[in-house]
């Protein structure tokens, strides 16, 4: 015990002995030394510092997420030079499904500390992470100060789940609690309300998890180093079933002497056309329930041995119904008609294709349908400007912007909506073929946000729109420049 906590342990144990043992206060009194004394003080797991070791854990556990890994591993690397560095605050933003919290439960396995998991959605009392003073009928210590006191150990993993889901209301504001928690100029003093003497939370590590970062108060997000997860790409959620979920399922299912087999094809084939997710989870829903099927056939008929156990692309419309969902194909190209790049909200890449049109007597100048948002439709309108500033520049003609001409441009898919400024190139160039009447080749895809003066902008989720115009038959793709940062990766 530090010599702060010790002098207040020892003056409570005064106060105790002077009590009578049937008073109300007397148990208050000896809780309170109870949970005093049961705060691991100085207590600290040996961490495991071997690299490769840690390397080869993270790496058998999780596919991918190199720069989660290496992150871990410099901190690890500089920590066994020096001991007393202070442990970073880790926040692992993503969508769900993405692996942010089983990493940060590997983490600790690798690193040979204990865990506490502390989920924050919805949390919308403070008391509940700094505890309840003393003063108030049935105080107790806050969720960190009882973790560190379940698990016996001043230097374990904390890891706080969905903190961007955090709730202000009457009773005050968490997200104010945790800057004093996730402050390392300020954590090696923390002070629970119910101890009400310095804990140093200063070996801890911290590690939290969100979805989005604009929900996340910007003080808060500042004491944090922000560690971005993509959604996984199509092969590798193929590796991650391969390795992880296919095994995991078999076993669950008792089916592991039937020696079932799931072809590439066939966990291609249910990637693609059954789910639209930026995580694995509902993969291996959908591997769960080609393995509930088996089970039932086995139980129900009695049998030893199953004739047909690869599971091939042909079985999966048998197991788990028709395809729900079609990939966007190329389509024969006219003059108005161009490819763009979208970025759905399932965290996956696809073509999005641009229809315009010329027509006159129309009751509206622009038009611009399919579920378009304010930031789309502003698109159309800065390209119109753009193009009758240059319109000498770019072959066009004046009669092509006279009053009794209306442009309808077009996205289809109606039913899904659209938004953001990086079909902006593509919108121009569907406009610009339509009025010179030239068709562009279908093989070809655009994505960029386009400036009033013809700048083109950079623009984000260039890997997953580059995976979805790779699988719809894309071979050439126009972008900004100032995207060529992104092409390594």
């Amino acid at each position: 015990m530090p010599e702060e906590a010790r002098k207040i342990a020892q003056n409570e144990l005064n106060r105790l002995r002077r009590m009578n043992s049937v008073s109300s206060e007397y148990e208050v009194a000896r809780t309170y030394l109870d949970c005093l004394l049961a705060v691991p003080w100085g207590i600290y797991t040996e961490d495991n510092f071997d690299i490769k070791n840690l390397r080869q854990c993270l790496n058998d556990d999780h596919f991918g997420l190199e720069r989660v890994k290496n992150r871990v591993v410099e901190h690890i690397a500089a920590q066994s030079l020096n001991p007393n560095r202070k442990a970073p605050i880790l926040c692992f933003i993503g969508p769900p499904g993405t692996g942010k919290t089983s990493i940060a439960n590997g983490i600790a396995k690798a690193l040979g500390r204990k865990t506490i998991n502390i989920s924050l959605g919805s949390l919308e009392d403070p008391a509940e992470l700094k505890g309840h003073r003393r003063t108030y009928i049935g105080a107790l210590p806050g969720k960190i100060i009882d973790g560190l006191k379940r698990i016996g150990s001043s230097n374990p993993v904390i890891v706080l789940d969905e903190i961007d889901k955090l709730c202000s209301s009457i009773k005050g504001d968490p997200a104010a609690a945790l800057l004093e928690i996730l402050d390392p100029e300020q954590n090696h003093s923390f002070r629970d309300h119910y101890l009400d003497v310095a804990v140093d939370l200063s070996r801890v590590l911290f590690i939290t998890t969100a979805n989005v970062l604009d929900t996340i108060p910007p003080a808060l997000l500042n004491r944090q180093e922000v560690i971005e997860f993509s959604s996984y790409l199509d092969f590798e959620k193929l590796e991650i079933a391969k390795k992880y979920l296919i095994p995991r399922r078999i076993k669950e299912n008792g089916l592991e002497k039937f020696n079932i087999v799931f072809t590439d094809h066939a966990l291609s084939n249910i990637i693609r056309y059954y789910l639209r997710e930026p995580g694995v989870r509902k993969l291996e829903r959908k591997i769960d329930q080609i393995c509930r099927k088996l089970a039932t056939k086995i139980v129900e008929e009695d049998l030893k041995t199953i004739e047909n156990n690869t599971i091939d692309c042909k079985d999966v419309p048998f197991y788990l119904g028709m395809q729900k969902f079609f990939s966007t194909e190329l389509i024969n190209m006219e003059p108005g008609v161009v490819n763009g790049l979208a970025y759905m909200q399932e965290g996956c890449g696809s073509i999005l294709h641009i229809e315009v049109v010329q027509t006159k007597n129309y009751d509206q100048k622009y038009k611009f349908t399919g579920s378009i948002g304010p930031v789309m439709w502003e698109s159309l309108e800065v390209i119109i400007s753009y193009l009758r500033k240059n319109k000498e520049k770019l072959g066009l003609k004046e009669s092509n912007f006279k009053n009794e001409y209306g442009i309808h441009a077009h996205a289809p898919e109606a039913a899904v909506p659209k938004e953001g400024p990086s079909a902006g190139i593509a919108v121009c160039a569907a406009v610009y073929s339509c009025l010179t009447n030239k068709t562009l080749r279908k093989d070809v895809a655009f994505t960029g946000e386009i400036t009033l003066m013809g700048r083109i902008l950079p623009i984000g989720g260039l890997r997953e729109k580059t995976l979805g115009a790779k699988i719809a038959g894309i071979k050439t793709i126009i972008l900004p420049e100032g995207n060529k940062k992104d092409i390594e990766e």
